[in-house]
């Protein structure tokens, strides 16, 4: 994990956590874009996730909403292109459609831009049980689309080399993160 993180640490304890139906929800810029995200924040991120990531893919795919500030973050630092995971289906030809579970919501995704034999690098803001980032991998596996890497900035699993053994590919954060008694804490 880069050492430089100071911001992104700070604005992290600072975050208040609410409860979502029995699960504590962290509120922070990162993960939500409230509050509001400063340029300082978002590039120490980028830069983060970047020396984390090993890029040598065809595209960086991020879910929506909070993985489009990253990925577009690295493609304006490294040129690797990015494409959104939707919540929205378009219809169009080749779309891939799953369903994705969280710790506290179930919803479709949709995937567009992306052809079989495509190497992809999946960034996203939170793991927590690796139910989103399965359905996507199942998704994308069952098209020929090969993911190289994850990373996302927040891990909140429990066991992330568990979820990482229910994925196939290493998963890397540059925070690993909880809530206890209530508030934000991080966990090294």
């Amino acid at each position: 994990m880069p050492s430089a993180l100071r911001r992104l640490r700070e604005t992290f304890l600072a975050s208040p956590v609410v409860d979502k139906n029995g699960y504590p929800y962290f509120v922070n810029p990162i993960s939500d874009g409230i509050p509001m995200m400063d340029g300082e924040l978002l590039g120490e991120v980028v830069d983060g996730l970047i020396s984390i990531t090993d890029l040598d893919c065809d595209m960086v795919l991020a879910p929506e909403s909070m993985g489009i500030p990253l990925a577009t973050g690295i493609t304006l630092r490294t040129g690797v292109p990015f494409s959104v995971i939707r919540k929205r289906r378009y219809g169009l030809p080749g779309e891939i459609a799953l369903d994705q579970t969280t710790g506290y919501s179930n919803s479709p995704m949709y995937i567009n831009g992306v052809s079989e034999g495509d190497r992809i690098v999946l960034v996203d803001d939170v793991v927590s049980t690796g139910g989103t980032l399965e359905a996507i991998m199942d998704a994308l596996g069952a098209h020929g689309i090969t993911v190289s890497g994850i990373s996302v900035v927040y891990d909140k699993s429990k066991d992330i080399r568990s979820v990482e053994g229910r994925l196939g590919v290493p998963v890397r954060s540059l925070l690993r993160v909880g809530v206890v008694d209530g508030k934000p804490v991080i966990l090294e």
